[in-house]
């Protein structure tokens, strides 16, 4: 039976619900949301698993230590404990982050410096190796000191599970890919019913609309550091890829689409939904103003990430612009209309109360999420 591993989901604030209810639907055990992060319980497998399925998390961590810590003598002895030659086979590049918040300890580069002395000193005692050339796959090791409690962890994931691979080019103001898939699982809609982003931008939202109506994985395009670890050598993590390639079915992509006044954008959108490994009609994509559009279907979901006008500048343009998103919302009076912005004044200047609210963050930037039935 596949050894069970403590590990910990690192996703942004306000999305931990959405990462705990897919592992848990994922076969994850022993989840709790907590701030920032999901805590769960999962074999090798089923973490290789959730690395090609999570749809809303930044990395997947191997939780190897979780204790207090207050001084640079504890943080050694802590990582010194790790049985790190499970981990290491000889050669790999030791890859050391660091976090620090509120603590006695918060210097990230010296507790980089501590992390990574303590595992070459503890690969040394207990393989008697003595040369450590760094020349083979990466080995990254995450370190957060929050509140005097270090957790010393192993990244699985490798770079953040937000890039999926097929966005190479960006516009002008990106949307995460994890943030985009949030907003189209928050907002309602269900592959089959119309979906239309009408601000489409770089098209990152119907990208990831086409990925779950396709029931492709978002991560089988891109490899995971924890396919390189020595402790994952025997088992069959090319298995788990093929039948999970196997299961996605682009001709459930339906009823997507998008518009911008950006031509440019627009490129940009057909390349990164192409990318996505979609037919270039599988999501339609039009030129039109904000308020020239006028959709035929019924019943559907207008999601939008429009500008925030975080530059006094640009304020007025913005606030004018959700005007006409209300007035995209009166034109179509069957459909519900989802908004992310970080302007306080959203609501005013679209002219109604949100019928629920959600905040989220863009980066580092607070959001509402405005969803109007």
């Amino acid at each position: 039976m596949d050894s069970l591993f403590p590990c910990y989901a690192g996703c942004a604030f306000g999305t931990e619900g959405l990462v705990a209810r897919e592992l848990k639907d994922l076969g994850a055990a022993d989840v709790s949301a907590e701030n920032g992060g999901v805590r769960f319980t999962a074999s090798g497998n089923q973490l290789f698993t959730c690395n090609l399925w999570m749809h809303f998390c930044d990395r997947l961590f191997i939780v190897l230590r979780d204790e207090p810590c207050r001084s640079f003598e504890q943080m050694f002895n802590l990582v010194f404990a790790v049985s790190w030659n499970e981990y290491f086979s000889g050669d790999e590049s030791i890859d050391v982050t660091c976090k620090c918040t509120r603590s006695a300890l918060m210097s990230p580069r010296d507790c980089q410096s501590i992390t990574k002395k303590a595992i070459i000193e503890k690969i040394r005692h207990s393989t008697l190796q003595q040369t450590f050339p760094e020349s083979g796959a990466s080995l990254p090791v995450h370190v957060t000191v929050r509140n005097d409690q270090a957790m010393i962890m192993l990244n699985t994931s490798g770079t953040a599970l937000s890039r999926r691979g097929y966005r190479t080019w960006n516009g002008e103001a990106p949307l995460r890919e994890t943030l985009a898939a949030a907003l189209v699982q928050l907002s309602g809609w269900r592959p089959g019913q119309p979906l239309h982003d009408p601000c489409c931008g770089t098209g990152t939202i119907l990208a990831e609309a086409a990925l779950m109506a396709a029931q492709k994985a978002p991560g089988i395009d891109r490899t995971f550091a924890m396919e390189s670890f020595a402790c994952f050598r025997s088992q069959d993590f090319a298995l788990i890829r093929s039948r999970t390639a196997s299961l996605m079915d682009p001709s459930r992509v339906k009823l997507i689409s998008g518009s911008d006044i950006d031509p440019d954008a627009l490129e940009l959108a057909r390349r990164h939904i192409r990318q996505a490994g979609f037919s270039p009609d599988a999501v339609r994509l039009d030129r039109i103003p904000l308020q020239d559009l006028n959709l035929d279907s019924e019943d559907g979901v207008f999601i939008c990430n429009p500008p925030y006008g975080v530059r006094l500048s640009d304020q007025k343009q913005c606030r004018d612009l959700y005007r006409d998103l209300r007035l995209l919302k009166e034109r179509h009076p069957t459909w519900r209309l989802c908004a992310i912005s970080s302007d306080p004044a959203f609501e005013r200047s679209f002219g109604g109360k949100a019928a629920k609210k959600r905040r989220l963050y863009n980066g580092r930037l607070e959001c509402v999420y405005y969803i109007y039935y």
